[in-house]
């Protein structure tokens, strides 16, 4: 049995999905490029940090803003990218290590499960069915379902309103900075969680956070950071 000093009254977990709960946010990269090749596009330097946190409709809307030779409406953008992304997602995007035998274990505790993540509504469901896990979250939310993504705490406070718990018992697992926000500004405690990609912003994750892990064992094991 799990039982930590992390989970001490916490009725609910909630997590990000991408860079969080799914190995998947090396997709993008790879996506921008080909989006800006094929129309001929040079996004400047500050690009992906400015995008941090933004839901996949803000997303859509900051390319249109960005680049008025794009002759796309936002729905086509996000539509296009999409396509784009959705078999790797469905084919080559796995669960973070240990965070399935965790999920387990909250479940069976009794402790309700979200998700609130930026990513687009498709995506979502397809990657949870494809990976076998969509029976475990009890209610999955998509920043694009509310009036403002991430680091505002709109997506987080909408999960915990429909898991029915209070924010304060409520623990956030993110991957970066504006995510950690986010679950910060709902008034959640929020565990930042190791991925490639944004170790760079392991300093900054760690002054949001209140712990850290590389892999969630680090809970079963206790060799989590308290920060």
């Amino acid at each position: 049995m799990l039982e930590t000093k992390m989970l001490k009254d916490i009725d609910a977990v909630i997590f990000d999905m991408d860079g969080t709960l799914v190995d998947s946010m090396w997709i993008w990269p790879s996506i921008d490029r080909d989006f800006y090749a094929k129309y001929g596009l040079t996004a400047p330097e500050s690009f992906p940090d400015d995008m941090e946190g933004m839901s996949f409709t803000e997303v859509a809307q900051f390319f249109l803003d960005s680049f008025p030779t794009l002759s796309h409406t936002r729905e086509e953008i996000m539509e296009e990218w999409t396509e784009m992304a959705h078999e790797r997602y469905i084919s080559q995007a796995p669960l973070k290590e240990g965070v399935y035998d965790f999920i387990v274990e909250m479940k069976r505790q009794g402790k309700k499960i979200g998700i609130a993540t930026s990513n687009g509504r498709k995506l979502v469901d397809d990657t949870l069915e494809a990976l076998k896990v969509v029976a475990y979250f009890d209610v999955v939310r998509t920043a694009c379902e509310v009036a403002k993504g991430k680091p505002a705490p709109d997506v987080y406070l909408l999960v915990a309103k429909e898991l029915g718990v209070e924010p304060a018992r409520c623990l956030v697992f993110e991957d970066v900075p504006m995510g950690i926000l986010a679950g910060k500004n709902a008034g959640m405690k929020v565990c930042a969680v190791d991925d490639e990609c944004s170790r760079p912003q392991e300093g900054r994750k760690r002054e949001l956070a209140d712990y850290y892990i590389y892999q969630y064992d680090d809970i079963r094991n206790e060799t989590y950071e308290v920060l």
